[in-house]
């Protein structure tokens, strides 16, 4: 089973990492067969399997010769490993969705905002409505912490937000990140957002530390994807939340 998770995990990787590529352009990853990004060519079903495809065809598009995005095998490598913990920590069928469903929607918000510094709306939205359903079905903390957690996330981040605004007279975080932790709330009640906070923020240093030593030079004004952090500390959240070495460690 946890198997078959990390297949299908790769799969919708695969399908999420090409919708982070088309969206932004108003393409839709729904619409006609499969195509290759350089030429618009269609695509062989032996040339769309997850991660393997990419390594045999060492990278390059064999219809015109075009780069293949590295966000395809980044997202379906993410995917696989999503997939497969979902399997491993969940209790039962419907708890496995639910992280299948969290996964999904975390791992296309890192994606876009990987490479676009972007977090839709409508892609928030969705994710918060989905925690409040989740916690109507009675998977995880119940609907009272949600609801707090979403409400104290957004407040706290938009608080920072419009303080650092204030204080520097420029933007330090985008509204996406505010709905994103607000959503985040919605998943993992109130009593979690304060290790997800921590967690993302050792990630986004932890990243800047790598940017430096690397030799990106790094001022107050640089760009980093913080929803990226914010996605994975959530993920490990919701791992905490079933899995008993962590759950000891989040005080669960």
């Amino acid at each position: 089973m946890i198997l078959l998770g990390a297949v299908l995990g790769a799969v919708f990787g695969s399908f999420l990492a090409t919708a982070a590529i088309r969206w932004p352009r108003e393409a839709s990853a729904l619409r006609g067969r499969s195509a290759c990004d350089g030429c618009g060519a269609p695509l062989t079903a032996s040339q769309l399997i997850p991660v393997l495809s990419f390594f045999l065809q060492r990278g390059r598009a064999v219809c015109c010769g075009a780069r293949i995005d590295r966000l395809h095998p980044a997202g379906e490598i993410a995917g696989a490993l999503l997939g497969a913990m979902a399997v491993a920590i969940g209790p039962d069928i419907g708890t496995v969705m639910a992280g299948g469903l969290f996964a999904s929607l975390l791992l296309l918000l890192a994606l876009l905002d990987a490479r676009h510094y972007w977090l839709p709306d409508p892609l928030n939205a969705a994710l918060a409505l989905a925690g409040v359903g989740v916690g109507l079905l009675g998977i995880g903390p119940g609907l009272s912490d949600r609801l707090i957690g979403g409400v104290a996330g957004f407040l706290l981040f938009a608080a920072v937000r419009h303080g650092y605004r204030r204080l520097r007279g420029r933007e330090g975080m985008g509204g996406g990140d505010v709905k994103l932790f607000g959503a985040i709330g919605l998943w993992l009640g109130w009593q979690m957002l304060p290790l997800i906070l921590f967690g993302a923020a050792a990630a986004g240093l932890f990243w800047a530390l790598i940017l430096y030593a690397a030799g990106r030079s790094l001022n107050g004004t640089s760009r980093l994807p913080f929803g990226v952090f914010l996605a994975l500390a959530a993920w490990v959240g919701w791992v905490a939340l079933f899995w008993p070495p962590l759950a000891a460690l989040a005080g669960r």
